[in-house]
Formats: structure tokens, sequence, C-alpha cells
């Protein structure tokens, strides 16, 4: 019961800390849409089993024992954040299109479901602090005796926990009350957010070679 009550707690805080994730289904729901933004949740829901399932096959392991693995995932997370960042400033960039409170040439197109699935998917994969996150719960809180059924009943937990909290983000600032009261400021959302993702990325490349 002690173990339960720990992952519960400790997965719930580390949900609603704020991060890239936020911050990609925040600017889909109000630069695009609802549906966009529970799309983008369900991919990062997706991308904490793969963190789960490395980690359940002991390959999380390798993280500790290899620490330039967990720095090429920084690396690549930071590079990715960055690549997203800017196509939100190029996206920024371009006309809006007329009726539908979005961007035309690439902003439009780049955020359909399928494509704010994989780009949530990916941001969460990309992102050494849910790796570092998930494997330090399953190696330091969850008990090495535990049966594998309950481990796995605790990543299944923790993706749909992500899944819930950044569904209710999306529905919260994806309403059409909210992206009509934003619709006048919606280049300046991808402004907003692509220096923060850029920013994210940034700082996550620093404290990878100062860490170093």
């Amino acid at each position: 019961m002690t173990e339960l009550f720990a992952v519960i707690t400790i997965s719930l805080l580390a949900v609603v800390s704020p991060g890239p994730d936020f911050a990609l289904v925040t600017r889909n729901s109000l630069a695009r849409s609802r549906a966009t933004g529970v799309s983008t949740a369900l991919g990062i829901g997706s991308g904490v089993l793969v963190h789960v399932g490395y980690t359940l096959l002991g390959l999380g392991w390798l993280l500790h024992r290899w620490p330039w693995l967990l720095d090429a995932l920084k690396l690549a997370g930071a590079l990715y954040l960055v690549y997203l960042g800017v196509r939100m400033l190029r996206s920024a960039a371009a006309p809006l299109a007329a009726g539908h409170g979005g961007h035309s040439g690439q902003g439009g197109a780049c955020w359909s479901g399928g494509q704010a699935f994989r780009t949530g998917l990916l941001t969460n994969v990309l992102n050494p602090k849910t790796s570092v996150f998930i494997v330090s719960l399953f190696t330091q809180v969850v008990g090495a005796t535990t049966p594998v059924a309950i481990q796995l009943g605790y990543g299944l937990f923790i993706a749909l926990a992500h899944v819930a909290w950044f569904s209710l983000v999306a529905i919260l600032f994806g309403s059409p009350a909210m992206r009509q009261a934003m619709h006048a400021s919606a280049a300046w959302i991808d402004r907003v957010f692509g220096v923060v993702l850029v920013g994210f990325g940034v700082m996550l490349a620093a404290t990878n070679v100062v860490a170093s």
C-alpha cells in the first residue's frame, strides 16, 4: 500500500509539473482546436508507455550504466524542441487562413490529428525528464519483488494520468470561448510557445554541456 501511494503521489506531481508537454498541448489547443490538443495528449501518453516498456524490459539500467546514452537522449530532445519551436515561429510569420483561426502554408497542415499525435509522442519519448522519472520510479520506488503485472499496472496508470491531465488542459484551453478570445492573437500564440520550446531546447542542451 505504501508503494502504491508513493507511485500515485509522485506520478501526479510529475504529470502536473510544467514542461514541453504542457507547452505543446496548450499551444495546439489554443491555436488549432480542442481535438488537436487531445490528440497531442494521447501521443504524450503513448510516449510514456514507451519509457515504461523499455524500463520493464530491463533496458533502463543502461541509462545509469552508460551516462552517454542519457546525454544523447538529452541532445536529441533538445534539437527536437528547437525544431518544433522554429516551426511554430515560422507558422506565426504566415498569414491567417480566412475563417479557420489557423495559419496557412505550413501551419494549417502541420497539426492534423495524426500529426499532433506523432508530435506529442516524439516530444515525450525524447524528453529526458520523463525518461529519468520513469527509470528512477521503477528502480528506486517500486520494489524488485513487485509482480510484473502490478508494475504494468503502475505504468498504465502513469500513462493514463498523463492523458487525463493533458486532455483536461486541451479541453480548457481549446474551449470555443477561449479560442474565440485568443483568435486575434493566434500568431502571437505561435510566437510565444515557439520561443518557449526553443528556450526549453536551449536550456536542455546547455545543461547537457555543463554536466559533461
